[in-house]
């Protein structure tokens, strides 16, 4: 399994350190992407945005989305849908495909490499006639530090993590 930083260790190699997959690297994704590489939890872009705001940097919501949008369509990042319909993000350490289990609360999530899902999604394909499968599972409940703390909004945790 490839993990992130040796995939970006390879890319840059090979690359000379420019942005890769053809995407060019503005001030504005620079710090999205990092934001997201400390943040290590999904976030949304409003959050993002006051997270980035708070920190003096000058970009607007709609640069934001875009943004997200430009790092999640080269794989640079994940998302997924919360349980509001709102659409998370988060820098993934894995780069191949994976899943997550992600705390409904604090936004905890963990990278899950599952291959008795990706044996029973090609069996279920297979057996209605399906070639060329892809599909996202995402799983979601209270991690133990908010079931543990009692915590309904999941800020006592996330503050500590």
């Amino acid at each position: 399994m490839t993990t992130r930083a040796q995939a970006e260790s390879d890319a840059g190699a090979s690359s000379g350190g420019q942005a890769t997959r053809g995407s060019r690297m503005t001030r504005q994704k620079r710090a999205v992407a990092a934001l997201l590489a400390e943040t290590g939890e999904f976030s949304s872009a409003q959050d993002l945005h006051a997270r980035l705001k708070d920190a003096g940097e000058k970009v607007g919501l709609a640069t934001i989305y875009s943004q997200l949008r430009a790092l999640a369509d080269t794989g640079e990042i994940d998302s997924v849908r919360g349980d509001t319909g709102e659409t998370l993000y988060r820098r993934c350490d894995l780069v191949s495909h994976h899943h997550h289990l992600v705390c409904r609360r604090c936004g905890h999530a963990v990278e899950l490499d599952a291959p008795e899902v990706e044996n029973w999604a090609r069996r279920v394909g297979g057996r209605y006639g399906f070639r060329h499968l892809d599909h996202v599972l995402e799983i979601t409940g209270i991690c133990d530090c908010c079931n543990e703390d009692g915590d309904t909004s999941g800020e006592a945790v996330r503050a500590g993590r």
